[in-house]
């Protein structure tokens, strides 16, 4: 009896033409130029095809470790004054252990108001505290708010590269962990070609603080040691002074800062260049967030006619004098060229880095070794699928007319699929596309054989048809899925290229399941309602 195909058939065109759509959506026109300018347009190329930079990153977690007791340290020094409880300095003893902080010269009777205010939730929950001999206290951060912090940090910098990133137009980047190394990031940018731009862009230092100033101008840094006794304290520093600075000495100068600064990098909201109507020099406007905006009020209206320098980069840009509190918005005036400002300005926009970067590796993909990889790649997969449908045509006969016709489905299926989702093509990706052809095959293989045995053992066509499916199916999801479960392990663990590869074998796998079992099965059963009673199909 001859089966109605009508709503299968159907179901096959319409996916093939929405495919189409995710591969081609409306080209400007029909000529080979038009469809490679609309493939390309929705499938985009990796850095390995379309050539571009790679970097991996290490974050230097210790820094924000460092910020953070450093921010703790203001805390306590604030908290200490409002409880009325005595002490000579609150510190970090070790440079090399950033994650602990002493604080000295408190009084014995006020011990307990002391181990109420550290055992409190503001600093329980972060530190463990000591008392130790000659009154002092000792805060040590725990181990596992220290791997939170770390984790944090890394996830900041990613999201602070890329923002910077964006602000470069680059299309497609990945900024993501990098999982061969601990607080690694792995930095792809199709496209791009300038390496020293983007490691200015990505790495840049110019995190801008607002610092109280404690003394200076000094001529010489030995001026500036001895103007505090020859021995800086620990909440205070040294530092240079560059480009010609309003109310300052000038390149050349030393300042005396505390080491907190008021206002820091995360605290700024918005930042645009722009120049001093009055003064003709370059600035950046800002704002700040609304919390940072009541800090620097309190900050400006308790220290009004005292100086305060903006420092980008670990050097002292500007000085000026506090004429009133300022709250949430301001200008930055300084010596700035006109690629500094202009950085600045991004930087601010995008948030500063939590921590230092350092390179790990770097190297570039250049356009034309992309070139050659897409050629090469694509030549190998048109050579290989022709093999293929060659072989199938001539060892299957008529079946591998069935064979081949899905294949090509399979093909537009996955490029669509591509197209859809916005996936990312690598050179792997193209071994994938070339791997998903092999399986697809070996589906059509191990169905087409199964139907001969069916045939040998004297069962009609029909009958033949419908056993070699359904025998062959369940060995197909078998092999299907645990390549699939291989390449979701690839897809979670790799790096750039390794995912592109797991992503196009995963759409490959998912569209042959289709292709070779039901496409296959409905091409089969139009012919076989096309032959005469008793004849036997081609295969």
């Amino acid at each position: 009896m001859k089966k109605n195909l009508r709503n299968q058939i159907a179901l096959i065109v319409a996916v093939l033409l929405v495919f189409l759509y995710g591969i081609f959506r409306m080209p400007s026109g029909l000529s080979g130029q038009d469809l490679l300018q609309a493939i390309t347009q929705h499938i985009h190329l990796g850095l390995d095809l379309k050539g571009g930079a790679h970097l991996i990153l290490q974050v230097q977690v210790s820094d924000a470790v460092n910020d953070e007791t450093t921010n703790t340290i203001q805390d306590i020094e604030t908290d200490f004054r409002k409880n009325n409880l005595t002490f000579s300095q609150v510190y970090k003893p070790d440079p090399k252990k950033p994650d602990v902080i002493r604080i000295d010269g408190t009084s014995g009777a006020q011990a307990a108001a002391i181990s109420s205010l550290l055992d409190g939730v503001s600093y329980s929950n972060e530190y463990d505290v000591s008392q130790g001999d000659n009154n002092s206290w000792t805060l040590t951060m725990k181990p596992n708010f220290e791997s939170d912090l770390d984790k944090r940090t890394v996830q900041q910098a990613i999201s602070t590269i890329t923002d910077r990133v964006n602000s470069l137009g680059v299309t497609e980047p990945q900024i993501a962990p990098y999982g061969l190394g601990a607080n690694q990031i792995l930095v792809e940018l199709p496209g791009v070609s300038d390496m020293n731009q983007v490691k200015q862009m990505i790495k840049s230092t110019l995190r801008l603080e607002i610092h109280p100033v404690i003394g200076g101008p000094f001529p010489t840094q030995a001026a500036a040691q001895a103007s505090v006794g020859g021995a800086l304290p620990p909440d205070e520093e040294i530092l240079p002074a560059e480009g010609e600075l309003a109310g300052a000495g000038g390149s050349g100068s030393y300042y005396v800062l505390q080491s907190a600064a008021v206002v820091a990098g995360s605290d700024f909201r918005s930042a645009t260049p722009g120049t001093n109507p009055n003064t003709g020099q370059r600035e950046v406007d800002f704002t700040l967030t609304d919390e940072a905006g009541d800090k620097f009020w309190n900050y400006t209206s308790a220290n009004v006619g005292k100086s305060m320098a903006v420092v980008m980069g670990g050097t002292v840009r500007e000085v000026a004098t506090i004429q009133s509190g300022i709250r949430d918005s301001g200008e930055i005036t300084g010596s700035f060229s006109p690629d500094e400002v202009m950085a600045l300005s991004k930087l601010l926009r995008s948030g500063s880095l939590p921590a230092s970067l350092t390179y790990i590796d770097e190297n570039t993909v250049g356009a034309t070794l992309g070139a050659d990889s897409i050629r090469e790649g694509v030549t190998a997969a048109i050579v290989g699928m022709l093999l293929v449908w060659i072989f199938m045509l001539v060892y299957y006969k008529g079946s591998g007319v069935n064979a081949d016709l899905a294949l090509f489905l399979n093909l537009v299926i996955l490029l669509g699929f591509m197209g859809f989702t916005g996936a990312t093509l690598t050179l792997p990706g193209i071994a994938g596309v070339i791997l998903t052809i092999g399986m697809g095959v070996d589906s059509n293989v191990l169905i087409f054989e199964r139907i001969r045995e069916e045939i040998r053992a004297g069962k009609a066509a029909v009958a033949a048809v419908d056993q070699g499916f359904a025998h062959a199916w369940t060995t197909i999801l078998d092999t299907h899925v645990t390549t699939i479960v291989s390449a979701a392990f690839l897809f979670i663990f790799g790096t750039g290229p390794v995912r592109g590869f797991a992503t196009t074998l995963t759409f490959g796998l998912t569209a042959n399941l289709f292709t070779s079992v039901y496409v296959s099965r409905v091409i089969f059963e139009a012919h076989l309602n096309n032959l005469k009673t008793g004849e036997m199909v081609s295969i």
